[in-house]
């Protein structure tokens, strides 16, 4: 067997790759990425001029797809798997930010809301794509999980968010154990503040912002295609012994 050699194991040439909320923000990026490096790259998200012009932006295709609805997720791997033929590579980006702020404020609906699309969004993906990927004994999936899966942001309350995001971590290191032997890796990507629309409104707070940079030892926001570099490297066959694994892409903010 001949051992890949210079960048040759980061080409995703002839891959076909789906990224859920790939419309925008880290998930758009990261769409971008794939297809630079030679993915034929699908988009999923919600429909509207907006979302198919970012994909159209790209040379991306657009499916519809919303995390909510098993229906919806298993429709848009169906459409990929029948103009594609198969499905490589699988990035799950889609995802809300925390509402209600302080958890003795967090209603029911508040909870039940972010924990649909954060976590369980994230299993019925992982679920219809690894049932494409199983089936021809080959995968990989990168989800999209958050510094918060692991510290405790400050100074906003985001008990919510946080539980939802630690949530998708062991989901990728549970599925990662069951399919390893299968030829399906599962990993996430834990990325700090990004400079995206989810962050806009706090970037607005001074006092919230200069908290952020004072306990990033990098002292700044990460922009979208930072986060990028991570997904090709799980994406492709530079990472091929690696399964359920969590890269935090965070300026060392869990470090410190």
């Amino acid at each position: 067997m001949s051992i890949p050699t210079g960048l040759e194991p980061f080409s995703l040439s002839g891959r076909a790759a789906l990224v859920t909320g790939g419309a925008g923000g880290i998930g758009l990026a990261i769409a971008r990425a794939l297809g630079e490096a030679g993915a034929k790259v699908t988009v999923g998200d919600l429909p509207s001029e907006s979302t198919t012009a970012a994909a159209d932006s790209i040379g991306a295709r657009f499916v519809a797809l919303d995390v909510r609805s098993s229906a919806s997720v298993d429709a848009a791997v169906a459409t990929v798997l029948e103009s594609e033929g198969r499905l490589d590579v699988a990035v799950n980006c889609a995802g809300i930010r925390h509402l209600g702020g302080p958890a003795t404020d967090v209603t029911d609906d508040d909870w039940a809301t972010v924990m649909d699309i954060n976590s369980s969004g994230v299993f019925r993906c992982c679920r219809a794509e690894g049932r494409a990927m199983l089936n021809a004994g080959a995968g990989s999936i990168v989800n999209i999980a958050s510094m918060s899966a692991y510290a405790v942001n400050r100074p906003q309350p985001q008990a919510t968010y946080n539980a939802s995001k630690a949530a998708v971590v062991m989901l990728t290191k549970s599925l990662a154990v069951e399919w390893a032997k299968r030829g399906v890796r599962v990993n996430s990507i834990s990325p700090g503040y990004v400079e995206t629309p989810l962050t806009e409104r706090s970037r607005t707070m001074p006092e919230r912002l200069e908290e952020w940079l004072r306990l990033t030892p990098m002292a700044r926001l990460a922009q979208p295609h930072e986060i990028a570099g991570a997904a090709i490297f799980l994406a492709s066959d530079a990472s091929t012994f690696v399964t359920g694994t969590d890269i935090a892409v965070d300026g060392g903010y869990t470090a410190a």
